[in-house]
């Protein structure tokens, strides 16, 4: 029994050693190639160099070029704007807290600047615009009945000059948000604006008053928490939004003409409708491109 013993031990220690002498049975190589695995990373497609984001807090936060480039660091930004390296995503995180000026909802969500950190340099609809992105809701709350909330993924917006301001004698730049687009249980969802007074001076065409909501559009296909393409194609006169590159809805009519005294930019990212205590809604951007 003894030998038997000492020649399972033998065994054992030669087979062991043999293991540790062979390079290709390196357990310490092994562990390295699997941690270089798990540093592989992949990143959004998105230039951050001409937007800033607003957060659902302080007066809201904003935080614009050049700042914003360094989001990934940012102790700041890092709760609601980080991304997804698994995914190669840049999620966008909200809750109600923090609003804007001209709205009671609050957002994290990306506003564009044609010249970064200004808000002045903006956009006509006879100069043009394009906006495509590839995203997902993979997650957002729902109410009391078990319906889920809603939220803005991306929007056209109104601004006035400083002399429309002035001429008006309007306390800010705001102006009405020409198109909404929301993703609303599973579905997205199209909204804009309608001229109450077709007959109106360009005067009375600039407070949000002279505007009303349309009856909206809704794209029969259901993207649910999945990725689906966005695509806004902004001329004068006209306006198209895409939804995965087959289904469109278009608007061409006398409101997108008189439109054409305001100056626009474009918005991206999770806009949540809803003040509900415990809601919240993710929104993650997988690419983002914007072209005039």
């Amino acid at each position: 029994m003894i030998k038997i013993i000492f020649s399972f031990l033998a065994c054992f220690l030669f087979v062991n050693c043999a293991e540790k002498d062979d390079p290709m049975m390196d357990p310490i190589e092994v562990a390295e190639d699997e941690l270089v695995e798990e540093l592989d990373f992949k990143l959004p497609e998105i230039d951050l160099a001409k937007w800033k984001v607003t957060l659902p807090i302080g007066n809201p936060t904003e935080v614009a070029p050049p700042e914003i480039l360094d989001y990934a660091t940012n102790p700041l930004l890092k709760p609601f704007f980080y991304n997804d390296s698994v995914e190669g995503a840049l999620v966008f995180y909200t809750y109600p807290d923090a609003s804007t000026a001209n709205s009671s909802y609050s957002r994290t969500e990306l506003r564009e600047q044609m010249t970064p950190g200004s808000n002045s340099d903006n956009w006509t609809f006879t100069q043009g615009g394009k906006m495509k992105g590839t995203l997902a809701v993979p997650d957002i709350s729902k109410d009391a009945n078990g319906k889920s909330h809603r939220t803005i993924v991306m929007q056209i917006h109104g601004r006035l000059t400083d002399a429309q301001r002035d001429l008006i004698e309007a306390p800010d730049h705001n102006a009405p948000p020409i198109l909404k687009i929301y993703w609303v249980e599973g579905k997205v969802r199209v909204k804009s604006k309608v001229v109450k007074n077709a007959d109106a001076s360009l005067k009375e065409l600039l407070p949000v008053s002279a505007w009303d909501d349309d009856e909206g559009f809704t794209f029969p296909e259901f993207v649910g928490n999945d990725l689906f393409t966005l695509e806004i194609i902004a001329s004068k006169g006209r306006m198209e939004v895409i939804l995965n590159e087959k289904d469109a809805w278009i608007k061409e009519d006398v409101s997108l003409e008189k439109w054409e005294v305001f100056e626009n930019y474009f918005k991206a990212g999770n806009y949540l409708a809803s003040k509900e205590k415990d809601a919240f809604a993710y929104v993650k951007y997988y690419d983002l491109k914007v072209s005039h």
